[in-house]
Formats: C-alpha cells, sequence, structure tokens
C-alpha cells in the first residue's frame, strides 16, 4: 500500500490555517463596525457595542448604557462620537444608541435559527480595558436562559466557550462566515469558559420595537421555554409542517397559560395557526398588538394535540 496523499501532520496544519483564515476573515469583516461605549455620566464603567445601520444606530447592552441618556461611542479608526440612548430593555438587557455620525462599516443582524452547536464563536469588544479584542471558541448550547439584572429570565440565550469579561459586554458573538449571531452579555464568575450571548433573532425583534416605541410592549402569558425539535412521526400525526416547537419549562403560577391549562413539558407548536418553531418566535409573537386578545395555543401533549386558548396581558417592565 501507498502512503496517503496527505500525511496526518499535514492535515492537521491545513485545518489550522482553515481556521486561522476562518477567524481573522471574520473579525475583518466585523471588527470596524465593534466601538467601545462609554456611559457619559459614569465615565469610570464601559462597555461595547457595534454598528448595525449607516446612519449611526448602535446595539448594545442595557446594562452597559444603565440610565444614562448619552454615551460616548469609540471606534477602531480612532473617532469618538457622541451617541443618544434610543431606547433600552433591561428584560433581554438590549439597549439601542443613536451615534450622532455616518458609518461605513456596519454589521446586520443574521438569522441565529440557522446555528448549530459546535460551530465556531467568536467574540469582539473591549474587555478588561483592552481594546478591540478577540477571542474564539464554539457554540456551546443553544435555547438558554438567564436571569436579567430586572430578575426576569431571557429566553433564546447562545452559551459559548469564546471567553469574555467585563467590557466585553454589549459586543458582537460572530460566525465564521462574519455574520452577528448574538449579543455578548455576560459570565458566569468563577466558572471555566461559560458565557452567553442574546440570540440575534431576540436581539432583532428588540431593536425593531425601540425604533418604533422607545420601549418594548409584550404580551404576557407566564411561560419559560424551550427550543426543541419535533419529531417527524410527531408533527405529521399532528398536521404540522414544522420540525421543532417550544416546550414549556416552567409556568407563573397565577399567569395567563397556567390559569388556562397549559402544563409544565407542554411543547407549544402554533398561536392561532402559526407555527411556533423557536423561542424566538414566541417572542416576536407574544407582542404588544396580542395584549388582551385571546389566542389559541396548538399543544402536544402524549395523549394527542389539544386547543388551549390563553389571553395574554401585558408584561410590567421591572427595574
Amino acid at each position: 500500500m501507498g502512503l496517503p496523499a496527505v500525511l496526518p501532520a499535514e492535515a492537521d496544519a491545513d485545518l489550522l490555517d482553515a481556521y486561522s483564515s476562518a477567524v481573522a476573515d471574520a473579525v475583518d469583516r466585523v471588527g470596524p463596525a465593534v466601538c467601545r461605549i462609554e456611559p457619559v455620566a459614569a465615565r469610570a464603567g464601559h462597555g461595547s457595542g457595534f454598528v448595525i445601520s449607516p446612519d449611526g444606530l448602535v446595539l448594545t447592552n442595557s446594562h452597559v448604557v444603565g440610565k444614562a441618556t448619552t454615551v460616548r461611542v469609540a471606534l477602531p479608526d480612532g473617532r469618538a462620537v457622541e451617541g443618544r440612548v434610543l431606547g433600552r430593555d433591561p428584560d433581554t438587557d438590549i439597549a439601542l444608541v443613536r451615534a450622532h455620525d455616518s458609518f461605513a462599516d456596519v454589521v446586520p443582524l443574521a438569522d441565529s435559527k440557522t446555528l448549530r452547536r459546535g460551530q465556531i464563536a467568536i467574540a469582539i469588544g473591549n474587555p478588561l480595558g483592552f481594546e478591540w479584542t478577540v477571542t474564539a471558541g464554539v457554540v456551546s448550547a443553544l435555547g438558554r436562559s438567564m436571569r436579567a439584572e430586572t430578575g426576569r429570565l431571557i429566553d433564546d440565550v447562545i452559551q459559548t466557550d469564546a471567553s469574555l469579561n467585563p467590557g466585553n459586554s454589549g459586543g458582537p458573538l460572530v460566525s465564521s462566515a462574519g455574520a452577528v449571531i448574538g449579543v455578548n452579555t455576560a459570565v458566569i464568575r468563577g466558572a471555566q469558559g461559560i458565557a452567553f450571548a442574546v440570540a440575534s433573532n431576540t436581539a432583532s425583534f428588540v431593536v425593531s420595537e425601540l425604533i418604533r416605541y422607545g420601549q418594548v410592549r409584550r404580551a404576557f402569558i407566564g411561560v419559560s421555554a424551550d427550543t426543541v425539535p419535533l419529531p417527524r412521526r410527531t408533527a405529521l400525526l399532528a398536521g404540522i409542517a414544522s420540525r421543532s416547537a417550544v416546550r414549556a419549562r416552567s409556568l407563573d403560577p397565577g399567569g395567563p397559560a397556567a390559569v388556562a391549562g397549559l402544563k409544565e413539558g407542554d411543547v407549544v407548536a402554533a398561536i392561532d395557526g402559526v407555527p411556533v418553531t423557536g423561542v424566538d418566535d414566541l417572542v416576536r409573537m407574544l407582542d404588544g398588538s396580542r395584549i388582551g386578545v385571546a389566542v389559541t395555543l396548538t399543544v402536544l401533549r402524549r395523549l394527542g394535540k389539544v386547543e388551549i386558548a390563553v389571553t395574554p396581558r401585558e408584561r410590567q417592565t421591572a427595574g
């Protein structure tokens, strides 16, 4: 037998080169749009953000801007401009800033629903005062929940092992294709390699609400949920074409869903006949227009499909 065309060591080197190139190319694409955010009223603190439109819309974390109305936005090209906080949503730790300038380098939010565990995840930001730092890892898990500063759970959170530190908050989590898949928001202190980002689909919904209303109005049904795969046979028997849905992980006692009869472990496949394929769909569909309006949940249980009528109420913002 002849020797293989590529020796193992050479193959490893090729893979490492491809990995390095993918990370470097993604950073080249997104890096120029990443900025440092400093609340004007509290110059001691800082975080990260990134420009999402040429007219100066900048996405960051709510806890980075705090209660400030103006911030300083510093760019890698040396510019530093003032920005006005257009709105904040503490329940998802997202804030939107309008920087008073125009920008050639922008990075739109990608579709986080296409993510897979194990794919490359790259964090860019300003940790511990070290500006425009890059770390890389993988998407460790999808559909996690974490508690916001308001005490409410943020659903549809990406877990990553890309190293994050104070100052990374508000910066982008990027795929190897140079697409922004999440907004870095937190790290578990004392743990090694566990960090979180708000998924880009949730961030995109919040941005649209902040632009339109200056706040996020939500219809509240009292459910914390996970995105789960929907077995093909189960979907066919229920007359549903989707391959995923959401499972009720916990219910608020006395909340609209619990009162209507939804149970922990129930799988919600549709709202008013519209498929719910992930937690981001649930967040998007339960917007302000649903407050006080009865909706029908298509629920899958072990014994079959049931329809449950729920009347959402307005979700009160805490903090």
